[in-house]
């Protein structure tokens, strides 16, 4: 009697998705019907895709008459797949009129596909005719960037344009003829004014910016955009967040919420604010932003810092180099603390932050315990050849690799000029110029020419790793051979 009203409504909540479906027999037919359209290739066992599932079916219904979201089971339609490339799951792409338009790299979250989608559907620049439109569009939450031409043919607005279509993934554009908007905001002839976001604005800088170069350039018009989009003191989110990483970055975490709380919210980054400017105004060189302290809770915790309970910020600094800096004195309302602190780093005389485990009591062992604190103390050395695995406890190909790696290990343990290592790469922090992406990751760090570390790309097991070493080593490897141990222990038998 239930089976078959469980079987409706089993059916009816598979049609209830919002995802297009796409296979080898219907992708190229249905594919060029939309002008837009972001594609997932996945696989059914793929752990990272049954993640973003959720997250992609609520983007869908969040999209729905902006721009459709397919998928493609890769397991089932092997032929579409491989054609656009696919070789990792989840791959996502957009397609423009039924042509691939490269792959998404936005968030996965559904937050940021929206963000990200929105901001690619329709035209790159909105043509804005009245001043209602006008304050609708700069009233955004985002920043807007706003094009004012008297001239619509004009080749100012065409570059204008170029730079809108080259930036639309990450801002806002629109532009108008408008002779009545053009003489509001004090355009005489041509002009690109950058607004920034009403909830972000502050005395410490203006609230829009004109571009005052003479002749207009996409690149100069791009460049004037990236200059000051952000203002000096942004609010991080993860829409923003990769392009104001990868610069020396202070962040101050605590309970940043721009719906909820915007007054709460400005109070601390004022705070922030008033600091960096004195910084700023001296010619010192440093990017500042605020951040939800729950949204990166990843980030405050490789910073080793706790913003559980309180409403006080936590400061962090980044290099871009991956060097970081700590806050340790308890912010202060009047700035006084956050001062100090900038002073030292500025000054040179902060100690640099590092995750580390302890340093191990005894490390006689075949395979030397790297943790952050002894890394440079055993790898730097000078005289030493060093092969090191940087791994993961949870990881199985790691647990895997364990017994060889020992095994590798102890065959060279009479060798006084190489040194195998490994690392637990979650629990230390991985100083450059290594990087870790995957586990295991495995270098050989030459005696001589530490800043230029080899990644080993060779199989896993102990001959392949001699044999490298054979062909790396800076000095003739000696290996303790099975035969002579063999010997050594009949020997200690008789």
């Amino acid at each position: 009697m239930f089976a078959p009203i469980l079987v409706a409504f089993l059916a009816a909540a598979a049609q209830a998705s919002d995802v297009l479906e796409f296979t080898d027999d219907d992708f190229d037919s249905r594919i060029g019907d939309h002008d837009l359209i972001l594609v997932e290739f996945f696989a059914p066992w793929c752990g990272h895709c049954k993640r973003l599932a959720p997250e992609y079916e609520a983007a869908a219904t969040r999209l729905k008459g902006i721009a459709p979201l397919a998928k493609v089971d890769c397991t089932a339609s092997t032929n579409v797949c491989s054609k656009y490339g696919v070789s990792g799951y989840p791959t996502l792409k957009i397609f423009r009129g039924g042509e691939d338009s490269g792959g998404y790299d936005g968030p996965r979250t559904a937050d940021g596909i929206v963000s990200h989608l929105k901001k690619q559907a329709g035209p790159a620049s909105v043509e804005l005719n009245a001043e209602a439109e006008f304050e609708k569009f700069v009233g955004d939450r985002d920043a807007s960037v706003v094009g004012f031409f008297a001239d619509g043919g004009s080749s100012a607005q065409g570059e204008f344009l170029k730079s809108a279509s080259a930036l639309r993934e990450s801002y806002r554009f629109a532009h108008t003829n408008s002779e009545d908007l053009l003489k509001k905001h004090g355009i005489d002839g041509e002009g690109v004014i950058l607004f920034r976001p009403s909830r972000l604005s502050n005395k410490f800088e203006e609230d829009s910016v004109k571009f005052t170069e003479t002749k207009f350039t996409n690149a100069k018009i791009k460049k004037f955009i990236q200059d000051n989009i952000f203002g000096f003191c942004p609010h991080m989110t993860d829409d923003n967040k990769d392009q104001l990483r990868g610069k020396d970055l202070l962040v101050a975490y605590y309970d940043v919420d721009y719906e909820k709380n915007p007054k709460g919210s400005n109070y601390w980054r004022n705070r922030v604010m008033k600091v960096a400017k004195g910084f700023l105004d001296q010619g010192k060189e440093l990017n500042f932003a605020v951040a939800n302290k729950n949204s990166f809770s990843h980030d405050i915790s490789e910073f080793g810092l706790d913003a559980s309970s309180g409403e006080l910020p936590v400061v962090g600094i980044r290099t871009n180099k991956g060097e970081k800096y700590v806050m340790k004195e308890e912010f202060s309302r009047d700035g006084k603390a956050l001062e100090r602190f900038l002073q030292d780093y500025f000054d040179g005389t902060l100690k640099r932050y590092l995750k580390s485990e302890a340093i191990p009591e005894s490390n006689d062992g075949p395979v030397k315990v790297l943790v952050a604190e002894n890394f440079d103390s055993i790898v730097n050395d000078d005289s030493k050849d060093v092969l090191i695995e940087f791994y993961a406890p949870w990881c199985g190909h790691c647990k895997s690799l364990e017994p060889k790696y020992k095994e590798l290990g102890e065959k060279l343990s009479g060798d006084p000029n190489v040194v195998i290592a490994k690392m637990d790469a979650v629990a230390n922090d991985v100083p450059s110029p290594y990087e870790v992406r995957g586990f295991p990751t495995i270098y050989f760090s030459p005696a001589g020419q530490k800043q230029n570390p080899k990644k080993y790309e060779g199989g896993r097991e102990v001959s392949d790793f001699i044999s490298y070493l054979k062909r790396e080593a800076t000095n003739p490897l000696t290996v303790e051979e099975e035969d002579k141990k063999s010997k050594k222990k009949k020997k200690s038998e008789l």
